[in-house]
C-alpha cells in the first residue's frame, strides 16, 4: 500500500491543503470543477511507483480554506500562481502537470506565468470557447445556466449543464458521483462563467508548445471542451491524444487512463502520435 501525506501550505488569502504519494519526479494533478483531490486519488495510486504525485484542494474548495480577501478579476491567475508555490514547496521541480477541465486553463497559466515551474504539461480538454467559432454561444449558455442556478438552486443547474456539455459515459457517472453544495455553489459563482471565457496568450503558449501536450477523451469528440482542445492544438502545432472514456476517464476508466497518462510521460515519442 503506497503511503499518502496530508499537509497544508499558507499562500496569500488562502490555505492550501494537498496530498503527497510516491517517490521519483514530481508529478502536480490538477482538478476542474470539482476543486478538490479525491477524484485524483485513484489514478494517483497507478503512477506514484515512478512519480511524487501532488494533489490539492484549489483555494475555496473542500479543505483549502480562504483566509483572506480575494481578487476575484485575477482569479486565473491567483490559481495559477498556487500550484507555482506548491511546486517550489516541494523542492523537487519542474514538475509534469496534469490539468483536466478548468484545472488545464489553470495549468497553461501556469506555464505561461512561471515556465520555469513547469517540465511537460498535459492540458485534458479545457474547456476555453473563445478558441471556438461558436464560442460565444456556449459562454451565452453558462450564463443562462448560471440564471437557472440563482433562480433553482445548484443541482438543477448542474443537471443541465451535464446534459448539455458532456458525453453520455460522463453524464452517468457525474450524477452518481458525490458533491458538497458549498463547492458546487463557489463553482457557480466564480468559475462557470469566468474560466471558460478565458483569453488564452497564445503567443507565450507557441513558444513553449513543444512543452504542450493537448489531450482529450475519446468519447469527447463532438462535445465542446474537447472541440477547444482540438482547436488549440491547432494553433500550437500539436496532435491531439486520446485518452479512454470522456471528460472524466480518470473516473470512468482509471486503469487504462492512468496507463495512457503514464506513457505520455515516460515516452517522448508517444506524444507525437
Amino acid at each position: 500500500m503506497i503511503e499518502t501525506n496530508i499537509d497544508s501550505l499558507t499562500v496569500p488569502g488562502a490555505r492550501l491543503t494537498y496530498e503527497t504519494c510516491g517517490s521519483g519526479p514530481l508529478m502536480v494533478m490538477i482538478p476542474g470543477a470539482t476543486g478538490v483531490a479525491a477524484g485524483f486519488r485513484a489514478t494517483a495510486t497507478h503512477l506514484a511507483r515512478r512519480f511524487t504525485v501532488l494533489l490539492y484542494d484549489r483555494r475555496g474548495f473542500s479543505r483549502s480554506a480562504l483566509t483572506g480577501e480575494q481578487d476575484y478579476r485575477r482569479r486565473l491567475d491567483t490559481d495559477a500562481d498556487d500550484v507555482r508555490r506548491l511546486i517550489e514547496h516541494i523542492g523537487i521541480g519542474p514538475a509534469a502537470v496534469f490539468g483536466t477541465s478548468s484545472g488545464a486553463l489553470i495549468a497553461l497559466a501556469v506555464l505561461t506565468r512561471s515556465p520555469h515551474a513547469v517540465d511537460t504539461l498535459i492540458a485534458f480538454e479545457p474547456p476555453a470557447m473563445r478558441l471556438l467559432a461558436d464560442g460565444q454561444r456556449w459562454l451565452d449558455l453558462f450564463s443562462d445556466l448560471n440564471q437557472l442556478y440563482r433562480q433553482c438552486g445548484p443541482q438543477e443547474a448542474l443537471h443541465e449543464f451535464r446534459e448539455l456539455t458532456f458525453a453520455e459515459s460522463d453524464r452517468r457517472a457525474m450524477a452518481r458521483a458525490p458533491r458538497k453544495d458549498a463547492d458546487l455553489v463557489y463553482w457557480f459563482e466564480h468559475e462557470l462563467r469566468q474560466y471558460p471565457a478565458t483569453e488564452l496568450d497564445l503567443d507565450s503558449l507557441v513558444e513553449r508548445a513543444d512543452r504542450i501536450v493537448p489531450a482529450i477523451g475519446q468519447d469527447s469528440i463532438g462535445y465542446p471542451a474537447a472541440s477547444a482542445t482540438i482547436e488549440l492544438a491547432r494553433r500550437l502545432a500539436r496532435a491531439v491524444l486520446e485518452f479512454p472514456g470522456g471528460h472524466i476517464g480518470h473516473l470512468t476508466r482509471t486503469a487504462a487512463f492512468a496507463a495512457r497518462l503514464h506513457e505520455l510521460l515516460l515516452d517522448p515519442s508517444a506524444r507525437a502520435q
